[in-house]
């Protein structure tokens, strides 16, 4: 089981963890200095408190510590992406899953959106499995540039369903 909770200055050496080994194969590919990760903390406090909001950022939390970070974007007023990191160590354990599922609860009420996109890079197919779990159907392909020229990323969807009215 996961808890999901906003990010603290503290955070920022558990950060680091996250965002280093096989971790960050497929992101930028450089581990997270320290400097980098209370930046990253200070810019996710600073967007919390923005008006309207367009960012939530949480760290994934078992029982004993911090293991990973998972965002929430708002794109268009109706539209957001979602992003997660997992440190290599607890991989396979379902607690991106269970995380991804409680940010697609909150997408849908506290932030009012009405679609949900994340994408994941070719050669990480766990990403699309905990996408799948999570309610996400795989719509297609999206070219993005990196160092190594350019990548299909694959890329999901996920749609609110309303309540129908009953008359």
């Amino acid at each position: 089981m996961v808890t999901l909770r906003a990010l603290r200055p503290d955070d920022a050496r558990a950060l680091t963890r996250v965002y280093s080994g096989a971790s960050i194969r497929h992101t930028t590919g450089k581990p997270l200095t320290l400097d980098q990760a209370h930046e990253k903390i200070r810019t996710a406090l600073d967007r919390a408190a923005e008006t309207p909001r367009a960012q939530w950022s949480w760290g994934i939390l078992t029982a004993h510590e911090m293991i990973g970070l998972i965002s929430l974007r708002r794109r268009t007023p109706a539209m957001g992406t979602i992003s997660y990191i997992l440190r290599e160590d607890t991989w396979g354990h379902g607690y991106a899953t269970q995380s991804a599922q409680q940010v697609v609860s909150v997408a849908f009420t506290t932030a009012g959106l009405n679609r949900l996109e994340a994408a994941h890079h070719p050669d990480n197919p766990a990403s699309g499995r905990v996408l799948a779990k999570a309610g996400f159907t795989r719509v297609g392909t999206s070219d993005r540039q990196t160092d190594n020229g350019t990548v299909p990323y694959e890329l999901y969807a996920l749609e609110h369903k309303h309540p129908t009215a009953v008359s």
